[in-house]
């Protein structure tokens, strides 16, 4: 393979950029091109669905890099350019143009898509899902004061734009087939917190509810009609059920696939020992937890990438790091780490009804799983280092604020 043969990153977001910056941050002097299908600079996504429809931030505000940090730093950045067959055995992949494109080692950053649901209507005019910024600026244009919307899933992108849209006047009707909001991120002891914090703030949330169709008029959305027969109306429709991630591309090229995502090992390499995976697609065996782990978090595709470009130059390294994401929702904030989709109890620390607390997911050993800081900004350190640590902790203590969590880990 030519010296002159680029590395190649397909997927010009968070991820993508942040893996070319890692490949010249660590030297990398040959060639780097990077890939996207969308027209914009790579950007950070959680915006889109707080400061954005907000109106605190614009799209300038979170974009990664400025146009010119690519000229400078030699990175031949590519919008607009989709790419649709990989072959690994040739170490080419081709594009929708039909051009095709050597590479010496290749980085799929390839994201996710808005999952689309099968029920009449979906399609009308009106109906709106988030995952881009052209999304969010239709959305925002539909979010007039006094305007009403509903949304369909009570999942993180779901509650985030509810809260946005509730604090610029927005009426909100929220369906959710599950019994709380949050259920399968949080479980029932924390999804009733938010439960209880959207209906303070006047969201009307059907829950334990299904929606049978998008009702229009002249193809537009004017609501939902709900499997019992009920009708909410509204202006605008979002539909946030969920991410699709984008692995299509890798399970052509018969990449290992499985878990939802691109199998790599903790290094983020895949089967194919010169394409490395990162972000939402990667299902990553993690050396800490001894399990795959795959999520569709920020975190992710913010520090992922400087590890899979180690792996790239031929360096030792591990991703380690702990599942991390975050939430602002109207004057609640959070902070969550660690992996629990199986824990014994809860322990909550601090005062909920006054949502100031910590929350911890403990095993069926006492072992803390995960934890989450909701409007407290310190401690996040001992929380990693109590999973960390993998050991027992008392619960009794674990809940007492008089008690240092330091003293826990120790």
């Amino acid at each position: 393979m030519s010296a002159s043969t680029p590395f190649v990153i397909v997927g010009a977001g968070l991820a993508g950029a942040k893996a070319a910056e890692a490949l010249r941050d660590k030297d990398f002097d040959g060639p780097i091109v990077l890939l996207g299908e969308e027209q914009q600079l790579p950007y950070e996504r959680p915006p889109l669905s707080k400061e954005l429809l907000a109106g605190k931030k614009t799209l300038g505000d979170f974009t990664v890099h400025p146009q010119d940090w690519y000229r400078d730093h030699g990175v031949d950045l590519r919008l607009g350019a989709r790419v649709v067959s990989l072959d690994p055995a040739g170490h080419t992949i081709g594009l929708a143009d039909g051009t095709s494109l050597g590479y010496q080692k290749l980085l799929l950053a390839t994201g996710s898509r808005s999952r689309r649901v099968p029920i009449p209507g979906a399609d009308a005019h009106g109906v709106h899902y988030l995952r881009t910024v052209d999304d969010a600026s239709a959305l925002d244009s539909a979010l007039a004061a006094g305007s009403s919307l509903a949304v369909v899933g009570a999942g993180w992108i779901g509650m985030e734009v509810a809260a946005s849209a509730r604090q610029r006047g927005v009426d909100v009707t929220v369906v959710e087939t599950a019994a709380l909001p949050l259920l399968a991120s949080l479980g029932a002891e924390n999804g009733a917190v938010f439960a209880g914090l959207h209906r303070e703030h006047g969201v009307d949330l059907r829950l334990g509810s299904a929606v049978a169709e998008i009702t229009t008029e002249g193809g537009a959305a004017t609501g939902l009609r709900l499997t019992d027969g009920s009708q909410i109306s509204a202006g605008a429709v979002l539909v946030a059920v969920g991410a699709q991630p984008n692995i299509e591309l890798a399970q052509q090229a018969g990449l290992a696939t499985g878990d939802g995502g691109v199998l790599v090992d903790a290094s983020l390499r895949s089967s194919d020992p010169d394409i490395y995976a990162v972000g939402d697609i990667a299902a990553a065996q993690h050396p800490l937890l001894d399990t795959r782990i795959r999520t569709e978090h920020w975190a992710n595709a913010l520090k992922q990438p400087a590890v899979a470009v180690a792996g790239m130059l031929g360096e030792a390294a591990e991703y380690a790091e702990l599942p991390y994401f975050f939430t602002d929702q109207y004057d609640l904030g959070m902070e969550y780490v660690g992996h629990a989709p199986d824990y014994a109890r809860v322990v909550f620390r601090g005062d909920t009804d006054a949502r100031a607390y910590t929350s911890f997911w403990l095993g069926g050993d006492n072992r803390v799983l995960a934890g989450m800081n909701v409007n407290i900004w310190e401690g996040l350190d001992d929380i990693k280092a109590l999973i960390r640590t993998q050991a027992p902790v008392d619960p009794d203590r674990l809940a007492d604020p008089e008690v240092p969590l330091g003293d826990l880990s120790s």
